[in-house]
């Protein structure tokens, strides 16, 4: 209707911001833009129109509008509200343009103009973590403010949870609260979970917290038992609503991240609660019980820093997979690992891929400092809007300014096309700090490319030291600034022994427990049951003595001693079909042989002189075994059906690959 209504009256002022407003709450930023735009010039005047238009540039990464509609909307701020939106709007947009101080100081005068609106509180933590004078010690006082805001009033509502079933070795309900059951970099680290946490001793519910959906939204749907959207809903109902499906452990896996859960937590929505994978920090909620983390992420001594008690993985805090974005394109050729650009070129790539944000002045001196060491040496900077020549002439004059020749530095613009590939373009991975690469410290060593680190003393500096530490590759990974120029320098010295290193990395990488999906669940699972059994102790007695702790664990001895034999054995893989569809591996291969069978049917005058083939069959084919893999990578069989399908197609060389990771499987 309003769609009709902007045509009719296209200089509606009213009837335009409520339009786009509309498209802006199903995500639809970019069908949103155009109408701000004339509405801004409609009404210059009024600072909601410069507030609404900055909002709508963040997620299709305008940032240098957006910061300028924020600028001129606080030029017309009228009262403290106003205000506030637009400083509010200038950190985001700052921190995307690499302003990250700038961006914290915003935070901290929105929050003296609005206290409680929660999303002042969680950018002021987002944005701090890049700030290098930011410490543990002032990220734990900004959660522990943030709590101390919004906890008092609910603790008396808190919730007993006193008619939960007590059994120990009950079918324990876990759910997940996420807005980034998405294409995010969450689902790096959370499909195979969803996918194969042990169904015979817990029960999966997703729920939901973006306003928008895509088809990895649809893969999760198909993993999870259960999957809820409560985007809508305020944090009361949302907490109502998980305290409705009796979850048993509730896990956030935003932390202080856009869109997040925290509010809902703080109703104590379940009676264990615990934060994962998000946020590198504290939450600073009494309400949060666990953090979930590894000994080497958070290594003892560290527990100061944290509101939540930590539980520490056997194994490193989460485990990885590659291409959530493209399944089957993890066995495409061209993302095969390739020898080392400098053996060709004969000079060494350094690179980065981060975040601009996390890349300081500090860092760039850093990197400034290697290629002065390593003659002919260049350095790539992969990142946001550096496809914008404005930006990028900025963002090169401050590499300049900072001891970085022009000639010897490449800017890349980010495109989600060229994820992976960028990789081969470099010889050695540079980690920034304090805050480390995540997601792109995993995904540069897949790639082969050996990364250089920098261990600091908190969870935001030492997350590529968890993974170099897990690797087994403690030599990668500096204590000080100094040696981590000197192993960057080692190791441009010797080509051919980078080249042999990096030939062999993506296999070292997917044998290590970095990877292993099934090592992960199993451990991941004894995790939350040790949760629950300490939960169920601390109820028979109360107290956090030495000697209610001692009497807490001789009542976990006796549950131990109860739990069902058959649990030793490890589950059964699952494959979700589709939302409340699972079945077990076995069963999946059947279909997807049938399926292949029907497939061989067809007669090959249906193959296209392109080398398609349109009849429906073969597609079916196709997405079968997707979903088996989305569920268990490199399973032979659906691995073996793709290369059938390749092979029928005239792809030879993806046909040779999907057999090649077959073989490679069932060793």
């Amino acid at each position: 209707m309003y769609q009709r209504g902007a045509r009719m009256w296209p200089d509606d002022a009213e009837l335009l911001i409520n339009y786009a407003n509309v498209l802006l709450r199903q995500v639809r930023n970019a069908e949103a833009l155009p109408l701000f735009e004339r509405v801004c010039a409609l009404r210059p005047e009024k600072a909601v129109c410069w507030l609404m238009l900055s909002q709508c540039c963040y997620l299709i990464t305008k940032n240098e509008q957006g910061f300028r509609a924020a600028e001129k909307a606080a030029e017309l701020a009228t009262d403290v509200y106003e205000k506030s939106a637009a400083l509010t709007q200038k950190a985001i947009h700052r921190r995307e343009m690499g302003q990250v101080k700038q961006a914290v100081q915003d935070s901290i005068d929105a929050i003296a103009l609005t206290p409680r609106e929660p999303s002042n509180h969680t950018n002021r933590l987002l944005f701090m973590l890049a700030d290098p004078d930011a410490d543990a010690t002032s990220l734990a006082t900004a959660a522990r403010e943030y709590a101390a805001v919004f906890e008092p009033p609910l603790k008396p509502s808190w919730p007993s949870f006193s008619e939960r079933n007590r059994d120990p070795w009950r079918k324990l309900r876990i759910g997940f609260l996420s807005p980034d059951f998405r294409v995010h970099s969450v689902m790096y680290f959370m499909e195979g979970v969803l996918a194969q946490l042990d169904r015979r001793q817990f029960e999966v519910y997703a729920f939901y917290l973006f306003p928008k959906s895509d088809y990895i939204t649809t893969r999760v749907e198909r993993h999870a038992d259960h999957f809820i959207r409560i985007a809508g809903l305020d944090a009361k109902k949302q907490a109502q609503t998980i305290q409705d499906h009796g979850i048993d452990i509730l896990i956030d896996l935003a932390g202080h991240t856009g869109h997040n859960g925290l509010m809902a937590m703080a109703h104590k929505a379940a009676p264990i609660q615990a934060t994962w994978i998000g946020f590198p920090g504290t939450t600073g909620l009494s309400a949060m019980d666990y953090l979930i983390t590894d000994d080497m992420t958070d290594p003892p001594g560290v527990e100061w820093q944290y509101s939540e008690r930590l539980f520490r993985m056997p194994t490193r805090l989460c485990v990885y997979r590659p291409m959530s974005r493209n399944p089957l394109w993890r066995y495409q050729p061209i993302y095969l690992v390739r020898p080392s650009p400098a053996v060709g070129n004969g000079y060494i790539t350094f690179g980065s891929c981060n975040n601009l944000g996390k890349i300081t002045d500090t860092v760039l001196s850093t990197w400034a400092e290697i290629l002065r060491r390593v003659p002919g040496s260049k350095l790539l900077i992969e990142g946001k809007n550096l496809d914008n020549p404005d930006f990028a002439r900025a963002y090169m004059a401050r590499c300049n300014s900072l001891g970085l020749d022009a000639d010897r530095v490449e800017l890349v613009a980010l495109s989600s096309s060229n994820q992976y590939l960028t990789y081969h373009r470099i010889d050695i991975a540079l980690d920034p700090f304090p805050l480390n690469g995540g997601t792109t410290s995993m995904d540069v060593l897949w790639m082969g490319v050996p990364l250089v680190a920098l261990a600091g003393s908190s969870f935001k500096s030492r997350l590529t030291a968890g993974i170099l530490l897990h690797l087994g590759r403690p030599e990668w990974l500096a204590q000080t600034q100094r040696a981590y120029v000197d192993i960057a320098v080692h190791l441009a010295q010797d080509a051919n022994s980078l080249n042999a290193t990096r030939m062999n990395l993506r296999q070292e990488l997917e044998e290590s427990v970095l990877m292993r999906e099934d090592v992960f669940c199993s451990a991941f699972g004894e995790g939350l049951r040790t949760m629950w059994l300490q939960w169920l102790a601390q109820e028979v007695h109360p107290g956090d003595t030495e000697e209610q702790h001692a009497a807490q664990i001789e009542v976990m001895q006796e549950y131990l001693g109860s739990m069902p034999p058959e649990w030793e054995a490890p589950p059964v893989p699952g494959v979700g079909l589709g939302p409340g569809n699972r079945v077990t591996l076995h069963e999946a291969h059947a279909r997807l042989e049938a399926s292949l069978a029907r497939a061989k049917e067809v007669p090959t005058d249906t193959v296209t002189e392109t080398g398609q083939i349109e009849n429906r069959r073969w597609y079916n084919v196709t997405e079968l075994a997707e979903m088996v893999l989305c569920a268990v990578p490199h399973d032979p069989v659906a691995l073996t059906c793709l290369a059938e399908v390749e092979l029928a197609h005239g792809h030879t060389d993806f046909a040779v690959t999907y057999l090649r990771y077959a073989t490679q499987a069932m060793r």
